[in-house]
This record gives C-alpha cells, sequence and structure tokens, in this order.
C-alpha cells in the first residue's frame, strides 16, 4: 500500500464500525445440523485500541481452540520501522478492504529492501480444517512503494510449505499477482488499490487441509530501487474462519416436588441431550453444586457424579442421545424457603453453536433451573445448645457505650482481650445510627439494648458489614440478629454470617424466627416483625474455634428495586472462654549404623537414631509456660550437642546446648538434658502453633 493511501488510513476512525462488525460476526457462525461449524477468529476480541500493537504471544480464544501469535522482524540495512505503532503488528479500528478491526502490518523502509521483513506466525493449540482468511490492500504505488507478502503453513509435521506453489490455495485480485523470482514466492503488488477496494484482496483458503500454523512474511518488492518517496507502506489481515467439530449440548433440570417439607426428601433429575448431527462428545461434565437448604443423600444414573464439586461426568453421548442423573437430597431448609438449584454444561471437547460452557449464564440451552418451596406451617427454630467446657463470657450492650455514629469501636473483654467492631456500608447509615439503642429489643426486654444499624439502600446490591475481629480464637460464641423481616414493597431483609479461623472460612448455625427463614448460612425476611418481637430474631451459633465474624446485611430480590429504609440490630454475645488443647507426638527414624552407614540402617549397636518431639496447640487460646518432658531409654546414649529446635521435625535448625540456662532458652525454644531426662520449654503456644525438638542418640 502506497502512502497516499496511508494518510488516509491514519484520518479513518472506523465510523460506522459496530453495525457492521455485528453482520461480519454473525455471518462467522454457520449453524447447521452436520457435525461442523465454521467460527470466526474475531481480532477484536485481542481488546486492544485503534493502532495498539498486538504483544508477541498474544493468545485468542475462539470456543474451544486458542491461536498464539508471534512476531518478528529481519533487518538487513539502512531503516526499518514500525510506522503506526510501536510494533510492526497492530490492530486498526476502521476498516480496510471490507474487513472492520483487521490486524495492521506496517513498516518505514528507507530502502526497497525485500531482506527488511516482518514475519508473524498464528499458532492453532490444535490443528483446524477450512482456514481461510485474506490479505488486505496488497499493491502497489509506481515510485511510492510496493507490497510483497509469503504465506507459508504447517499441517503439524513441524515444516512450513509456501502456499502460493499450491493454486487451490489462494486467488489473487486484481492489484497483485502470484510470482516466484529470485527473491520471492508469493503474492506481489502490481498496481494501486483503493482502501475500501477488494482489487488488493488475496484470498488464502486452505480448505480440507490440516492446518497447524499459518505464516505471514511481508516485505518490500524490489520492482523499486533507492528511498521509497511514500512514508510508508501496510497491508491488512482480515479475521481468520475456520471449522470446529460441535456438539450441540443442551440441559434440562426437573425436581421432584416443589413443596416438600423440611427433613423429606426430594429428588433432582438431569437430562443432558445432544442434537442430531452432533459429534461423539467425551468426557463433558455437568455442574450441578447442590444449594444450601439441601443435603445429598445418593446419585443415580449415567456416569458418575461427586457430591463434594458437583461435578457429574459423562463419559460419552452421541448425537440425538440423552443422558440422565438422578441426585436424591434431603431438605433441610425451613418452612418457606425457596430453594433454587442451577446447572451447568461445565466443560466439553468440542464447540456448541449455541452455548459456552462453563459461562454461568442462565439463559443458554446449556443450563436449567429448578426450584421448590418448603411446605408447612413455619415455627421459630430452637438455637443449639452453646456449650463451653472453659466458661463463658457475656458481653452486654447494655454495659457498653456506643458513640453515635461511629463505625469503629473496641472494647475490653475478660479472658479473651480488647475485641473490635468495624463498620462499612455503600448505603448511607442514617443518624444517628450506628448507635447502641433499645429500638430492636426482639423480646428481650424493653430495656435491652443493641447494636442498631438503620440504613438507606438504593438499590437490591447495596450492603452493610459487621465485622468482629477477637484478639484470639474462642471455642466457640453465640448472639442473635434481630428484626429480619420483611415489609411488601419497602424492603426484604437478608443476613449473611460467615466466620473464619486463622484464615479457614468458618460456617455457622443460623436458627430462623417466624418472620424469617434460613437458607445455609444466610437468613431471608418473608414477613412482618415489631422491633420488640421475637418473631424477627436469627440466632447465630459457632460451635467451632471462630476469630472473626463478618455480619452482611442487605435485600433479598424480593425487594423492590429501590428499598426503603429498613433496620437490624446486632444484640449481646456469648463467648466461650478461650482454651488450649496441647499435644505432643514423638517420631523416631534411624540415621546410620556401623555397617550399612546410611543405607537402610538398622537398628543395631552403634546405630544413631533421631528423634523429634512435636508440641502442638490444637486450642483456641494461647498456652502459656510450656514445658515437656521425656526419658532417655536405658538401651541408647544421648548424643551430646544434638538438639534443634524450629516450627516442625523437617525445619528444626537452631541449636540448643544441653544445659538449662543461657539465652538458647528463650529463644523462643528451651531444651536442656539432665541425666536421662530430656526437658524442652516455651514461654508460649498460640492456637494452631506448634514447636518440634530434635536430638540424636547412639544405641548401646
Amino acid at each position: 500500500m502506497n502512502g497516499d493511501n496511508n494518510i488516509r488510513l491514519g484520518r479513518l476512525t472506523g465510523f460506522g464500525a459496530n453495525a457492521l462488525k455485528l453482520l461480519l460476526l454473525l455471518a462467522g457462525l454457520v449453524f447447521t445440523t452436520s457435525a461442523q461449524a465454521q467460527v470466526t477468529a474475531d481480532w477484536t476480541n485481542l481488546g486492544l485500541g485503534n493502532f495498539a500493537p498486538v504483544p508477541n504471544g498474544d493468545t485468542l480464544t475462539v470456543g474451544p481452540r486458542t491461536i498464539t501469535i508471534n512476531q518478528s522482524s529481519t533487518v538487513s540495512g539502512g531503516t526499518f520501522t514500525p510506522h503506526y505503532s510501536s510494533d510492526f503488528l497492530s490492530y486498526y479500528t476502521g476498516n480496510i478492504s471490507t474487513q472492520i478491526g483487521p490486524l495492521l502490518y506496517s513498516f518505514d523502509n528507507s530502502d526497497f529492501d525485500a531482506a527488511d521483513k516482518m514475519t508473524t506466525t498464528y499458532t492453532f493449540d490444535t490443528a483446524v480444517t477450512g482456514l481461510n482468511f485474506r490479505l488486505l490492500d496488497v499493491d502497489r504505488n509506481i515510485g511510492l512503494a510496493q507490497d510483497g507478502v509469503e504465506v507459508y503453513y504447517d499441517t503439524g509435521s513441524g515444516i512450513f510449505q509456501n502456499a502460493a506453489n499450491t493454486t487451490a490455495f489462494y486467488t489473487v485480485g486484481s492489484t497483485n499477482s502470484r510470482v516466484s523470482n529470485g527473491y520471492m514466492t508469493g503474492f506481489l503488488g502490481n498496481s494501486a488499490s483503493g482502501l475500501n477496494s477488494t482489487a488488493g484482496d488475496v484470498n488464502i483458503d486452505f480448505g480440507a487441509t490440516s492446518i497447524k500454523r499459518v505464516r505471514i512474511v511481508y516485505f518490500s518488492g524490489q520492482s523499486e530501487t533507492g528511498n521509497p518517496s511514500g512514508p510508508n507502506q501496510y497491508i491488512g489481515l482480515s479475521d481468520m474462519v475456520f471449522d470446529l467439530e460441535t456438539a450441540d449440548l443442551s440441559l434440562n433440570k426437573t425436581v421432584s416436588n416443589t413443596s416438600p417439607t423440611n427433613g423429606s426428601n426430594i429428588t433432582y433429575t438431569l437430562q443432558l441431550s445432544s442434537a442430531v448431527g452432533s459429534t461423539t462428545a467425551t468426557n463433558v461434565t455437568v455442574s450441578d453444586v447442590l444449594p444450601a437448604g439441601t443435603t445429598f443423600v445418593s446419585s443415580s444414573g449415567y456416569g458418575t457424579y461427586n457430591s463434594g464439586t458437583g461435578i457429574w461426568s459423562v463419559p460419552s453421548i452421541a448425537a440425538n442421545q440423552t443422558r440422565t442423573l438422578s441426585i436424591v437430597a434431603t431438605v433441610s431448609a425451613t418452612s418457606g424457603a425457596t430453594i433454587i438449584n442451577s446447572a451447568e454444561v461445565a466443560s466439553s471437547p468440542h464447540f456448541d453453536p449455541d452455548s459456552t460452557p462453563g459461562n454461568n449464564s442462565t439463559n443458554e440451552d446449556d443450563d436449567d433451573t429448578a426450584s421448590f418451596t418448603v411446605a408447612g406451617a413455619r415455627t421459630a427454630g430452637t438455637p443449639p445448645t452453646l456449650v463451653c467446657p472453659n466458661g463463658n463470657v457475656i458481653f452486654d450492650w447494655n454495659t457498653r457505650a456506643w458513640t453515635s455514629g461511629a463505625t469503629n469501636t473496641s472494647y475490653p473483654v475478660t479472658g479473651i482481650g480488647s475485641i473490635n467492631f468495624a463498620l462499612s456500608t455503600d448505603g448511607v447509615f442514617v443518624a444517628p445510627s450506628p448507635d447502641d439503642t433499645t429500638n430492636n429489643s426482639g423480646g428481650f426486654g424493653a430495656t435491652q439494648q443493641s447494636l442498631y444499624q438503620f440504613l438507606e439502600f438504593t438499590n437490591r446490591s447495596q450492603t452493610a458489614t459487621t465485622v468482629l475481629t477477637l484478639p484470639t480464637a474462642v471455642p466457640g460464641l453465640q448472639f442473635v440478629v434481630l428484626d429480619i423481616d420483611f415489609a411488601n414493597n419497602d424492603f426484604a431483609d437478608k443476613v449473611t454470617v460467615t466466620g473464619s479461623f486463622n484464615g479457614t472460612t468458618v460456617i455457622p448455625i443460623l436458627t430462623n424466627g417466624i418472620a424469617n427463614y434460613v437458607v445455609g448460612n444466610t437468613a431471608i425476611g418473608d414477613a412482618g416483625s415489631g422491633g420488640t418481637s421475637a418473631n424477627g430474631n436469627v440466632w447465630v451459633t459457632f460451635n467451632q474455634p471462630v476469630d472473626t465474624v463478618t455480619i452482611v446485611y442487605g435485600n433479598h430480590t424480593t425487594a423492590p428495586a429501590d428499598p426503603d429504609g429498613q433496620a437490624a440490630s446486632i444484640y449481646d454475645f456469648n463467648f466461650c472462654n478461650p482454651e488450649t488443647t496441647l499435644s505432643v507426638t514423638k517420631i523416631s527414624s534411624i540415621i546410620s549404623d556401623p555397617f550399612n552407614g546410611t543405607t537402610n540402617p538398622k537398628a543395631i549397636p552403634g546405630a544413631i537414631i533421631q528423634y523429634c518431639i512435636l508440641i502442638s496447640n490444637a486450642g483456641s487460646a494461647t498456652a502459656t509456660s510450656i514445658s515437656a518432658t521425656d526419658n532417655i531409654p536405658g538401651d541408647v546414649i544421648y548424643s551430646a550437642g544434638t538438639m534443634l529446635s524450629g516450627s516442625n521435625c523437617g525445619s528444626a535448625a537452631t541449636a540448643e546446648d544441653d544445659d538449662a540456662t543461657g539465652a538458647d532458652e528463650t529463644d523462643p525454644i528451651g531444651a536442656s538434658v539432665s541425666g536421662a531426662v530430656l526437658t524442652t520449654t516455651a514461654a508460649s503456644l498460640g492456637p494452631a502453633e506448634g514447636y518440634a525438638l530434635t536430638f540424636q542418640v547412639t544405641v548401646n
């Protein structure tokens, strides 16, 4: 392409491209009942801006296929530089020929030199057939520039062949021709072509030949000499089109009872179907994670179902065939709860012409849902009894002071330390909230205070979050969230509670009131309740160690798009006192013996044995003043100066001397030997922490 046309190219902005691009994209997918479909590698999906360089090694995903783009350049002398971008290959948002959004090859050359070249290689992760594309605006302007292009292909053998040597693979335009001379075998511009004309197109179509890689080499033709008077030259590359084997899969999901009672069993039925004309698909997976409010009982049918991951593995499904899976589950949700179970084809080895596996869609034919509403008259649930072996401590809001409007406050709690409440919202706290008030008492008494949060949300997705952080874990805790209820065309309270212990998620038990129902660790209001009534109460019970509690309050989907003001409160906390749970493990290994050395040593006289004592704290409190002793057996002799300490047996590397004095006794592990008694000490050991001491002995 000559420099004059390049000036016009620089002015184009891709006006009107969106509508045409959509038509081209739709034209790139041919939906038929055959086992193949043509798909388009649309360069727009690289996500690049106008004239943005294509990164070397960039990839484009097309259905199950991936194309990797690599580029390089060769300079034999003089100036050979990119023009429109910082690299020779870029993306253009406008159009060349009839292609909207082509890849743009451009350079500025100080000499007509066919040895100065830019090379791009397009590698498919799996070889494809039906591959076709166009080289755009391959032409020549006398005295300005002449385009030279070579196209190579690799069928997967690792050897490139020249496409210009097979007549069936190409069709030239009126401004270019196929040439083979001393410096090239490819396509050479002969006369000028307009920017939007198809006259400069070279059509490449490999037909039924299987293609793994395509290489395009672009350079100046040698019909001219000297320095080109045009500023630069360029060509375009259209989207690539190729065939994919297709398997048109669809999914249907039903439930045996749409109004079961709490504690009863229901059966979900999944039917995976493959359309007429599809390729037989192997190793298809379907994702169906059972929702909160149900408990897995059993499964039966074709393939296997993993209740832990929710994956149904389908070994094979042929055209016009249906595979079926039945899942039996027990309803654990409370009366009034609506439970929605969604399933989707998660993966398939073949292209699906009308859906995308694993994209979390809710409106394609490879996904489906089934729902039920738990029947029966609702009663308030009975919360579990909190068992605290080491006693408990009550955090009572009536004895605490919260500054109105504050969102971060800490309080000392006996036996635990300073606990912190941090509140945040993407809505608005309505003054004077947050505050400790008697606005919501939950039936506990008119004078009972709680942490009151009155919020104004402008949409259903906004929430308020309360994070309770403890300085040390407690083995259990219990509290109540008050006034989780519903008001028609006003709000639909929703509260979700999670915990964590040393970074691991802990899920509490939620117990419903009459005005709400529970699904897993979420409670949803569906009836009205006054602030002084117990009907809106939701009990939260952690019966395992926890050091952080997160309470997220907002709206269910049954709320209006713009909810009105709504409020909830967090009532008193019952903390189990922290406790330690220490354990000691001792292991041994034979290091060497006098006859075998370190190769398969035996416990014979003279053998060296290494022991490791591992002390762990599985409790929720920090253990202090730890001391453990070990009586060394009479048939071995302690090897002086061999004690090492560390966090575990494999990493013990800190030397400990044999006496009970000196700085090594508090570094932080201490160790000493007196006669046949070995003693190890530590000032403290936190929750889920441990330490190890290794030493060696010799067999008598």
